[in-house]
């Protein structure tokens, strides 16, 4: 008799981009975990092949994708199966206050964190190659739901979009039994908090104001983004899902 289990990946095919690290690399590893066929993507090969390595189960497969180039997302939709599952991960942060921001930030911004996600969905929805029934999930953040933060104009610019673009989608996609929603963390805690920037004293004290008293775990991101990939939440749609230790509870 098999297990019964909701929540199980078993028989889907996923595609995770932004998989070399953080958020998308525990996305891929428990996806896995929970027998999905993953094909993971990042634009750091060796990188990627360290994800790869990490998975469990068999038949998955990685391919480069700079999402800084349409020819580059069109490179990866042709050499794509027919998925179950689109994990819109790949993104980046920039902190800059508003009189220093320039054209040439602002593009290179919301052209990763904006405009390829977007247009990775618009490709694979026009070449068929995301299934009836299938579910969407992005990578958004609390700055994008009005989380301030001095600096961080660009970035929750860029995740407010995806934000407002998740709700849409759902409803337009509905009639195919495609659910769009989105995970929006508060900081969670990945190699980008290792870059000096911050001292080791400031970030422990910051994680104090959550009520929770520490940052995400990637890992836990990737629990909430597995939960709206399988049939257990086949009646959500349209959500931008908040993960913030409570942070917007003061």
């Amino acid at each position: 008799m098999t297990e019964y289990n909701p929540f199980s990946l078993m028989g889907k095919t996923i595609l995770v981009t932004g998989a070399s690290s953080g958020i998308g690399r525990a996305t891929a590893i428990e996806c896995s975990r929970m027998g999905a066929k993953l094909i993971i993507s990042a634009r750091n090969e060796s990188r990627l092949i360290e994800t790869l390595a990490q998975l469990e189960g068999n038949d998955h497969h990685s391919i480069i994708c700079d999402l800084y180039h349409e020819d580059s997302i069109d490179k990866l939709v042709e050499e794509l199966p027919e998925i179950q599952g689109l994990v819109n991960n790949a993104g980046f942060t920039k902190i800059l206050p508003l009189k220093f921001i320039d054209i040439t930030e602002l593009k290179g911004l919301f052209q990763v964190n904006t405009i390829a996600p977007i247009l990775l969905l618009q490709k694979l929805l026009k070449r068929k190659k995301i299934k009836k029934g299938a579910s969407v999930v992005f990578t958004g953040s609390l700055a994008g739901l009005g989380s301030c933060s001095v600096g961080n104009s660009m970035y929750a610019a860029s995740k407010g979009s995806i934000s407002a673009f998740v709700r849409c989608a759902a409803l337009e996609l509905a009639s195919q039994k495609i659910r769009v929603n989105a995970v929006c963390p508060a900081m969670v805690d990945t190699g980008i908090m290792n870059s000096g920037v911050v001292s080791k004293e400031q970030l422990e004290a910051d994680a104090l104001l959550f009520p929770l008293g520490r940052y995400g775990k990637p890992e836990e991101v990737a629990w909430a983004i597995a939960y709206l990939l399988s049939d257990a939440s086949s009646w959500v749609t349209g959500n931008n899902i908040v993960m913030d230790g409570g942070a917007t509870l003061r």
